[in-house]
């Protein structure tokens, strides 16, 4: 393939275990993308248009997977026994020339979630119970994906085996795709359990900590509540404002804030939405909030230094000291510089990033509407973080997995989650999670535990709810995990971590 004007790599993937992979690489090929796009009209009737970059990414991809396989197995010495396994859409097109050139390889094929059923969910409609009702081919037509329906619809129907990975999904596929799944295979994670239960409470404290150092510098000027009564929830994911749910958590936000003021609660909630949107720097303010704690944390360690060598000195030589001359008029004139630093008159920013659409993103704009601006009043906090997390940002040195273990609790209301790998991540990190009965993950949990909120796994009814009643069931939610003692919290996480088994590769495998 490599004499032919190709590219295809092999190697080691770098993960545990380091299996072997084959990469091709679909740029190198892309002046064969014309004919290639001919022979799949040809062959399948699929015609591709000039514009659609990814659709023209998945032609190549799938006559490069289809070229490697026949080449694989015409240089075997011994006839192969190939089994090839197709995830989603894009992957489609090579499944379908298999089939077509009649390779003599077992095929599968994998969705993870639906391409209609993706963009009708985020277009506001009544989805799971019209599902029967739904014209496919006018929705994907007048959504402009009809070629990318039919690549995937074709995938489907050309597999040996077809599969998803939840019941919910399952459903869908049988009426969107019109074939009903041979087999739900649900996604696990490779789960690595403590040796010592306290381990991983722990690494929550730990983590934890970071984010506390991060609130410090974010709420500079307004940290008028108490660190140690503070609850930190958090959102994650693909930025679909109405599909992961994102609207009915600020609603909540809204409403649990209201509750948390009228009962004199001193719990505050700070909340944190990580989707990555389009930004074109970081906020000044939250830069300047982190530089200034950080000034803080120096003058302390200096004056501390300056205190502990008296100290010791007066100890040496056997006499208690004068506290009156431990510290000297330079001393108190750089603290009171120090908390002048601190003094603004703004509230802290609820984005830490310059928004490029900030008149119209969907998050801010409904917090516009709902009120809560990180005021001192307001017992509920946000902080919309619009990029992945790093453990290199000058903002939230973190990774992703630390980030999760120093949270209290993580909140997924999607109305569309064909699986939902961050509440079951959460579960695994021994973290309590929310999740709906519109997800897969959720579903599960309902179907393997008889009451899933002991286990910290609360279940939001989002398909036989209306929206308001959904968001007053969350709220209800967030109101009772706020009024656990934090011995309660602790006793929770541990019943969630054992959890975790039911997530593993080792127990799904068997499933």
């Amino acid at each position: 393939m490599n004499s032919k004007g190709c590219k295809v790599y092999f190697g080691r993937w770098l993960i545990e275990g380091g299996p072997l992979v084959v990469l091709l690489d679909i740029g190198a090929s892309a002046w064969a993308l014309e004919r290639w796009k001919g022979e799949l009209w040809d062959t399948c009737n699929i015609g591709v248009p000039w514009y659609d970059r990814e659709a023209n990414d998945a032609v190549l991809f799938g006559f490069l997977t289809t070229w490697f396989l026949g080449e694989f197995l015409a240089q075997s010495e011994e006839k192969p026994h190939v089994v090839a396994h197709f995830h989603e859409w894009l992957a489609g097109v090579g499944l379908c020339l298999c089939r077509a050139r009649r390779l003599p390889v077992a095929t599968i094929f994998t969705t993870h979630a639906t391409l209609l059923g993706r963009y009708l969910c985020a277009g506001a409609v009544d989805f799971y119970n019209n599902l029967e009702n739904f014209n496919v081919d006018k929705e994907a037509g007048e959504r402009q994906i009809y070629h990318r329906y039919c690549m995937e619809r074709a995938a489907a129907h050309c597999a040996h085996v077809f599969t998803t990975v939840s019941q919910i999904t399952a459903i869908e596929a049988q009426h969107l795709l019109k074939r009903k799944p041979d087999i739900v295979t649900p996604n696990g994670l490779n789960v690595k359990k403590f040796s010592a239960m306290h381990e991983f409470q722990n690494l929550h404290a730990q983590s934890k900590a970071r984010i506390q150092e991060f609130v410090r510098g974010h709420f500079y000027g307004h940290l008028d509540f108490n660190l140690d009564k503070t609850l930190y929830f958090f959102i994650a994911g693909r930025y679909e404002f109405s599909n992961k749910g994102a609207d009915v958590f600020l609603e909540a936000l809204a409403r649990l804030n209201y509750l948390l003021r009228v009962n004199s609660s001193e719990q505050t909630v700070v909340a944190f939405f990580i989707m990555p949107a389009r930004t074109n720097n970081f906020n000044v303010e939250t830069l300047k909030g982190q530089a200034v704690r950080k000034q803080l944390w120096d003058t302390a360690n200096t004056v501390k230094e300056k205190f502990g060598r008296k100290l010791y000195e007066s100890l040496l030589v056997g006499s208690l000291p004068d506290m009156n001359k431990m510290l000297d008029k330079e001393d108190f004139t750089m603290m009171k510089r120090a908390i002048f630093a601190t003094q603004r008159q703004s509230f802290p920013p609820v984005c830490t990033h310059n928004m490029l659409d900030d008149s119209s993103d969907p998050i801010l704009t409904t917090i516009r509407r709902i009120g809560l601006f990180n005021s001192s009043a307001d017992r509920v906090k946000i902080i919309f973080h619009p990029e992945f997390l790093s453990s290199t940002s000058p903002l939230l040195p973190v990774d992703y997995e630390e980030f999760v273990r120093g949270c209290h609790l993580g909140v997924f209301p999607s109305y569309y989650e064909p699986w939902g790998y961050t509440p079951a991540e959460c579960t695994v990190m021994g973290i309590p999670s929310i999740s709906t009965n519109l997800s897969g993950f959720g579903c599960f949990m309902e179907e393997h535990i008889a009451d899933p909120s002991a286990y910290g796994i609360y279940i939001l009814d989002r398909r036989f709810r209306s929206l308001d009643d959904s968001c007053s069931q969350l709220t209800s939610f967030l109101y009772s995990f706020c009024q656990q003692s934090r011995r309660q919290r602790i006793i929770q996480r541990n019943r969630t971590e054992r959890l975790s088994d039911l997530l593993d590769w080792k127990y799904l495998g068997r499933v």
